[in-house]
């Protein structure tokens, strides 16, 4: 039997019989694993209270060579975020970024850059000094860039032609290329999505932008809805 401990964020929990829960942890060492949580709905010392959506453990497990899931031994709260699920809105939207993560994420692969990026968006989500919005799109647009998928925004995605030198101020982005467009480079009865100019600029700043400084980012009220509208 072997053990090992990391920080952990919760990303969802499930019952298990009367008694235990099957909880997946997203977590800075080993990435997404799912481990079991043995009496963890009957004891009311071991782990009462911390094993709550999103809530930010160092955790101890366990595992038998052969007998299933890692088990849970021991969690420390280090931070609870209480106030993301006492708000609808709040929890809704952690719930969304937890899903992308779980249905991405492959078991056992270290994730860092995205596990410090969660961190980092549920604190500004628990703290309410940042809209839900904007933290969104910023969650989704590095989550993208880390997962690969990242949005071609900075040229035209055929003839390379600079934003800066695209003369329309909606600029169409094709689905199909994964970037913008350009007016010359357009085909008549594409699938196209527009983005100003002013929101495009928004999201590569924040693409790859600081976390600190990225979140303090002031969106108008256009931008803010085409950026949820594309990344979405």
């Amino acid at each position: 039997m072997s053990s090992f401990s990391t920080p952990a964020i919760i990303l969802r929990r499930i019952d298990f019989g009367d008694y235990d829960l099957i909880v997946t942890f997203f977590t800075l060492n080993k990435g997404k694993i799912s481990v079991i949580a043995k009496s963890a709905k009957k004891s009311k010392k071991r782990f009462a209270g911390i094993l709550e959506l999103f809530s930010i453990l160092d955790v101890v497990c366990t595992i038998s060579r052969g007998k299933g899931l890692p088990i849970l031994q021991e969690a420390t709260l280090t931070h609870a975020f209480s106030n993301i699920r006492s708000k609808i809105t709040k929890t809704a939207y952690a719930s969304y970024w937890a899903e992308l993560i779980n249905q991405w994420m492959e078991e056992g692969q270290k994730q860092v850059r995205l596990f410090q990026l969660f961190r980092h968006v549920l604190s500004e989500l628990d703290l309410g000094h940042t809209s839900e919005e904007a933290l969104s799109i910023l969650f989704q647009i590095q989550f993208l860039t880390i997962a690969g998928l990242g949005p071609n925004l900075k040229q035209c995605s055929i003839c390379q032609a600079e934003i800066e030198n695209i003369k329309e101020a909606r600029i169409k982005f094709d689905l199909s290329k994964g970037g913008i467009i350009c007016d010359g480079c357009a085909s008549e009865g594409l699938q196209n999505i527009f983005l100003s100019k002013g929101t495009i600029k928004h999201l590569l700043w924040i693409q790859t932008g600081n976390l600190t400084r990225a979140v303090r980012i002031k969106f108008a009220s256009q931008a803010l809805t085409e950026s949820l509208e594309f990344l979405e």
